[in-house]
């Protein structure tokens, strides 16, 4: 099988991970994973890396590249002329909308 972003081996899962939580933290994972018929090791592998996947790519699409923050903030400090063109769209609309 090959490797993805959410599908490993048991021969590529070499690292260990622990963490110390509740009682009742740990029998709502029983729970969760008995109804999901997973194995609790299993169920809380793909539940935190369905969370890591989201939140890397929230984080991701939320960031600016250095390059368009730059021309971001120089929109903002000194925004061009309006055209021709664009003062027309405006005419447009505010005959439109009724303004």
């Amino acid at each position: 099988m090959p490797r993805t972003e959410r599908h490993t081996t048991r021969a590529t899962r070499a690292e260990r991970l622990e963490a110390r939580i509740t009682k009742a933290q740990k029998e709502l994972f029983v729970r969760a994973a008995e109804l999901q018929g997973r194995s609790l090791t299993d169920f809380l592998v793909a539940s935190a890396q369905e969370a890591a996947l989201a939140t890397v790519r929230t984080h991701d699409a939320l960031r600016l590249s250095e390059r368009d923050r730059r021309a971001f903030v120089a929109a903002l400090l000194a925004p061009p002329r309006a055209t021709k063109k664009l003062r027309q769209a405006v005419t447009r609309y505010r005959t439109h909308a009724g303004l």
